[in-house]
């Protein structure tokens, strides 16, 4: 017997083999159930989510002998028909290579007479954003007012290039991406009944990649199968998909808290041999931040492999590095090749010092003590003078922060020169030659970049 892909072998008979896309399924079989029946439906979402399949299914339960309902019986001739492909009544139409109008009117020529063997016509167009304008224009009158054996179904992944006028004929359901844990659980049930090997670290990234789509998820673990010569390993699925594994990056992480700029770049040159795609592995990061970030609100993570890091990054500092892998993402295009942005964008990183939220006082408590101790001449408290370090340890606590906060000594001079006047007292602070290094600070991109993302303002700046 030949080989059925995964994607066609486990596709969904009935509605209760459909995951991911519960809110749509819910409303069909509700329409089913209690004999509310549209004459036009619209199912748009990305590839592989389950336009298609949603179609048949539903047309099966129009047309199964035993009586219209959510769950047909499976056995006679209708349900036969639909398990083979081959029912008379069911008019699949690739839009994609029948675009012209006279191939809409060959279609629409029969819609009047009645059905062959079942209760309905079912005609489904997959890709009908693809139809020209003559081709809609045609569809409209019997869309308006179609026979009532008559159901029109219409599949897209591009729903704004569907004319309102036939968007508003149709009851319309935007299928979602499905989530990696739902497909991750799909793949472990078909690998379980494939009687197949593999561990939990490989089908999350498979489920990762294939990025919302069932189908893709279920391609590349085919493809997985053949590389792995019949079992799914970890090693054997990044190999094959250009990426890294959870270690490898927990690896990087260590790197990034020691600040050891020449092994993370050795660690990059091992990841460039193996032809990893450097913009995968900037998303990966991203996506490692943000669980982190999220660790530290819950004081969890799902990820094993990232569990002792939770404590080791300030909350200030993983914001910022989220922000400089979004914008090294962002200009990836632009540098003479993707390693190259990638280097870079790590050192930027490397450029903030990565403290842990626990030796890291917060930019109010830093206030807070320093506004204790220096006081006026008048009992009044002095704005509090901000800790600076040198440009490569600046804290990103005091780089987000948009207070712009004068040093002890000018503000004890501006308080006895001009007691009253404000704006003359702030001018005072600015000498020629700080308004030359703040200049110069600006022309910076890691400064431009923190003050255009967060609002942040340059508070004291130190010559190394």
């Amino acid at each position: 017997m030949a080989y059925v892909v995964l994607a066609r072998k486990y596709r969904p008979r009935d509605f209760h083999e459909v995951r991911g896309q519960d809110h749509t399924v819910k409303a069909l079989v509700n329409a089913l159930d209690f004999d509310r029946l549209h004459h036009a439906y619209l199912f748009s979402g990305t590839r592989g989510v389950g336009k298609t399949t949603l179609a048949r299914i539903f047309a099966n339960c129009l047309n199964c002998e035993a009586k219209i309902s959510s769950t047909p019986c499976g056995d006679c001739i209708a349900c036969e028909g639909f398990k083979s492909g081959n029912y008379p009544d069911m008019y699949e139409v690739d839009a994609a290579s029948r675009t012209g109008v006279d191939d809409m009117r060959k279609l629409l020529e029969n819609v009047h007479y009645s059905p062959n063997v079942g209760r309905f016509k079912v005609y489904l167009i997959d890709e009908v954003h693809m139809l020209s304008t003559a081709s809609f224009n045609a569809l409209l009158k019997t869309l308006e007012e179609p026979p009532n054996h008559v159901k029109f179904i219409f599949a897209t992944t591009d729903p704004k290039k569907v004319p309102l006028t036939v968007l508003s004929r149709c009851l319309q359901f935007h299928l979602r991406n499905i989530e990696p844990t739902v497909i991750k659980e799909q793949l472990a049930s078909i690998l379980t009944q494939e009687d197949l090997q593999f561990d939990k670290e490989s089908l999350q990234l498979l489920a990762r990649s294939a990025r919302g789509s069932m189908r893709d998820a279920l391609s590349l673990t085919d493809q997985a199968i053949s590389h792995g010569g019949g079992s799914i390993a970890i090693d054997k699925v990044a190999e094959m998909l250009g990426t890294v594994r959870t270690d490898e990056v927990s690896e990087m992480l260590n790197m990034l808290v020691k600040g050891d700029r020449s092994s993370i770049l050795c660690f990059v040159n091992q990841l460039s041999k193996q032809a990893v795609s450097f913009a995968d592995l900037l998303e990966n990061l991203q996506r490692t931040i943000h669980e982190l970030a999220l660790a530290q609100i819950t004081g969890q993570t799902d990820t094993e492999q990232l569990q002792p890091f939770i404590g080791k990054f300030s909350a200030e500092w993983l914001q910022v590095a989220y922000q400089i892998l979004v914008v090294g993402l962002r200009d990836l295009k632009y540098a003479p090749d993707h390693k190259v942005g990638f280097e870079m964008t790590l050192v930027r990183m490397l450029d903030f010092e990565p403290v842990t939220g626990t030796n890291n006082e917060s930019s109010s408590s830093k206030n807070e003590r320093a506004a204790k101790e220096v006081v006026s001449e008048h009992g009044n408290a002095a704005k509090p003078k901000l800790e600076s370090k040198s440009s490569k340890q600046i804290s990103s606590t005091e780089a987000l922060d948009s207070q712009s906060t004068p040093s002890k000594k000018d503000s004890v001079q501006s308080t006895k020169t001009t007691k009253s006047d404000d704006s003359t007292r702030q001018h005072s602070l600015v000498s020629k030659d700080t308004t030359a290094d703040r200049e110069a600070a600006l022309r910076d991109p890691i400064v431009s970049s923190l003050m255009e993302n967060f609002g942040a303002q340059i508070i004291d700046i130190k010559r190394t």
